[in-house]
């Protein structure tokens, strides 16, 4: 099972996750998606989006300033949207996100990075 880790290591809760995960013995393929280099594609955001366990919605981060400062308002977007925003605004995806091929899963609240190094895999229950 390949683990891909949607990273930023200027966040706290995505260099705890590393950490966890690497910690555990688990190989990582990071992915600093904030890099011009590492962009996400649009199938590649779409993919996480259709895989994420929980609301597509729930892949933005509503309480960052750009959110705010675009004026966006995300309760009831489908997922073609969520997609779009994303594309368009890839530092508003939430952080971090575990890929294990299968799911994906946001790194929130914290237990949930335990329970994926603890598991090796994206799990949602801490």
């Amino acid at each position: 099972m390949t683990l891909t880790l949607m990273h930023n290591p200027h966040c706290p809760t995505s260099v705890n996750a590393l950490d966890a995960l690497t910690e555990a013995g688990h190989d990582v393929t990071v992915r600093k998606y904030l890099l011009v280099a590492e962009r996400l594609s649009e199938p590649e955001v779409r993919s996480l989006a259709e895989r994420l366990q929980g609301d597509p919605v729930d892949a933005l981060i509503r309480r960052d300033k750009k959110y705010k400062d675009l004026g966006l308002d995300a309760d009831g977007l489908d997922l073609d949207a969520v997609v779009a925003t994303l594309v368009e605004h890839p530092a508003l995806l939430q952080r971090p996100i575990l890929d294990d091929g299968e799911n994906v899963v946001i790194g929130r609240p914290r237990e949930r990075q335990r329970a994926w190094a603890a598991a090796g895999k994206a799990v949602v229950e801490a």
